[in-house]
Order: structure tokens, then sequence, then C-alpha cells
């Protein structure tokens, strides 16, 4: 029984030993990292003190003034369609409202 006691004795202050190494060596390894983070941090770009201007919005120009003219014969075309029975009075109506805007 003494041996048996003496191996785990032995065994606990082997494992004692070695988790208190392992320990102070994750602490020391933390702790270069951390220096090493604040240096990188040191040498990095400040940051800016102005903010960024907000994109440019893009318009797209207006459609060209269509002439009176160019209107009528529009009108006329779709009159000759919707006589011929190619477009019914919804489509007709829906396309003259385009076309006077």
């Amino acid at each position: 029984m003494p041996g048996l006691l003496r191996g785990i004795a032995r065994t606990a202050v082997i494992a004692g030993t070695a988790t208190s190494v392992s320990n102070r060596v994750s602490r020391r390894q933390a702790g270069r990292w951390a220096a090493k983070e604040q240096q990188q941090q040191a040498y990095a770009a400040p940051p800016q003190a102005y903010a960024a201007p907000p994109p440019q919005q893009v318009y797209a120009a207006p459609p060209p003034d269509d002439t009176m003219d160019d209107k009528l014969a529009q009108l006329k075309q779709l009159g000759e369609l919707k006589s011929q029975g190619l477009l019914t009075e919804a489509e007709f109506e829906t396309q003259k409202r385009r076309i006077l805007g």
C-alpha cells in the first residue's frame, strides 16, 4: 500500500508541476501577443478626422422634349393601329397617355 500512495503522490506532483508550467507559458505568450498587437496599432494609420463624402447620385437625363408634330404623328399611328384592330381600346388609351405625358 505505501508504494501505491507514493506512486499516486508522485503523479500528483508531476501533474501539478506540468499544469503550473503550462499556465505560466500561456500567460507569457498572451503578454507577448498583447505587446505585439499594441505596437502594430501604434504604427497603424491614425483614424480619419473627417467623414467621407456621401456617394454622388446619378440622375438620368430627362427625355428630350418631343415637339408637338412628333406627338401628333405618333397619335395618328396609334389611331391607325387601333382602326386596323391591332390595338385594343385599353392599349390605345395607355399609349396615348404615355405619348401625351
